[in-house]
């Protein structure tokens, strides 16, 4: 298992994976209650050995969650070709009285002027009396940047086509 401690954290110790992983946003896969895929984007923060996710205690997510913990994350770019940190793990589910740090920290990259943002937290505390921090360790991890990462399912098939030139 610490080998692949070892093997995860030097993929999101790379300068490219910290680089997504200061993103705001992430797109979390699931199964759903009824067994169906579930794929949403959501806000996040990366603490440097875990993902936090926020959301309010009564999303149907949670259900499934406490079902099934196990979970995949995408962080991405919007360009050509894109960058993509691909995350699995696990998930624990923290109920806390309040508004966690990470929900204000990661809705803190939104443009708003100082009065916007006083005004939206005051928002945030009249609605929520708590939320629940999703906090997602991960199992495994790849970044794919097509330059120096690939897909496996292409780095496949350069090899057999190397192999068969070879031949």
């Amino acid at each position: 298992m610490t080998v692949r401690q070892n093997e995860i954290a030097e993929v999101l110790n790379r300068p490219l994976s910290q680089e997504l992983l200061a993103r705001d946003l992430t797109r979390l896969a699931y199964v759903a209650k009824d067994g169906t895929p579930r794929n949403i984007p959501i806000g996040f923060t990366w603490n440097g050995s875990e993902v936090v996710l926020c959301t309010s205690k009564n999303a149907p997510k949670l259900h499934a969650l406490r079902e099934n913990p196990m979970v995949a994350l995408t962080i991405d770019t919007e360009v050509h070709p894109p960058k993509l940190l691909l995350i699995r793990g696990r998930v624990e589910l923290d109920v806390v009285d309040g508004i966690p740090a990470e929900y204000l920290q990661m809705n803190g990259s939104y443009e708003m002027t100082a009065e916007q943002r006083v005004v939206w937290e005051a928002e945030v505390h009249s609605l929520y009396d708590g939320m629940v921090r999703i906090v997602v360790t991960p199992t495994w991890a790849k970044l794919i940047d097509f330059d120096t990462t690939l897909p496996s399912p292409v780095e496949e098939l350069i090899k057999q086509r190397a192999e068969q030139s070879r031949a």
